[in-house]
């Protein structure tokens, strides 16, 4: 069996290409005998024992990231996760997650799976999510992806990548709409509505709370045409609340989110959005 020296160049350089540590650059080139193809490879199968071993640890941290294309009529986010704030809060990993981002802007990908296999520096997306857990030991894994089209599309992160957002409007993006999208956004973020309003209120969530509204007004002792009147209140009480547009405005609690947008633009309201939130 012939044998290959391997060099502290060879494994520098196999370090440059992969991020991997050392003494695995240097048992990967080992155990394929110099070839750094090969050695890639064994390092990507390393990652993917490592996942493995690991598919038991919860991955509660990490970043989201949301862009915009520059057109304004469409957006991504993109939730990479890790396992410590550490790892979450390091550059590279940032830089990683706003990568595939961007990848997937360009691309108009509309599924994790078709996010993993688009190619990514001679590599598919996949492949560097492996390479990447085998660099630093972690299970991490694009746990949520996210698409929207729309006359104006605003993307807002929040809180150091805690948040992603994407806001879609009925009206071209300007500078003008953009600013009130992103105000629209950062309600968003802080408030964690439901929906746009009622009308996209699951159904399931509207029977519960009826029945909760229902079992409140019986507790007052209230019956028959009463009870139900009183309950319908209640339920739309719970629609202004935790629905975005007829929520109060957070910048200017006299008027709503719906009467904001109007006082912008005639007719300008937000068709739909996202939130995501790392480890909601």
């Amino acid at each position: 069996m012939s044998t290959v020296t391997i060099t502290a160049a060879d494994v520098n350089k196999l370090r440059q290409q992969t991020g991997a540590g050392m003494m695995d650059c240097r048992k990967a080139l080992t155990e394929s005998n110099g070839d750094f193809e090969a050695a890639i490879d064994y390092l990507r199968k390393k990652g993917q024992k490592v996942a493995a071993n690991r598919s038991d640890r919860e991955a509660k941290e990490g970043v989201v990231v949301a862009k915009a294309n520059a057109e304004g009529t469409y957006g991504v986010i993109v939730n990479l996760s890790s396992e410590t704030d550490f790892v979450a809060k390091n550059e590279d990993f940032i830089a990683f997650t706003n990568a595939i981002a961007d990848l997937a802007l360009s691309s108009k990908v509309t599924s994790v799976d078709e996010l993993k296999a688009l190619s990514m520096d001679g590599a598919s997306v996949g492949e560097k999510l492996l390479e990447v857990v085998a660099k630093i030991g972690e299970k991490i894994d694009i746990i949520r992806f996210e698409t929207l089209s729309a006359a104006g599309v605003v993307a807002y992160i929040h809180s150091n990548y805690r948040i992603g957002v994407l806001v879609g409007m009925n009206q071209d993006a300007n500078d003008v709409i953009t600013q009130a999208g992103k105000d629209v956004a950062m309600q968003i973020a802080a408030m964690n509505p439901l929906g746009v309003d009622a009308n996209s209120v699951s159904e399931e969530v509207i029977a519960r709370e009826k029945a909760i509204a229902m079992e409140q007004v019986a507790a007052e002792g209230k019956t028959g045409d009463m009870a139900e009147k009183i309950a319908m209140g209640k339920l739309n009480k719970f629609f202004k609340e935790n629905t975005l547009l007829p929520q109060a405005f957070v910048k200017d609690n006299s008027k709503t989110v719906e009467a904001y947008l109007t006082s912008v633009s005639k007719g300008l309201t937000t068709t739909a959005f996202f939130r995501v939130a790392v480890g909601g």
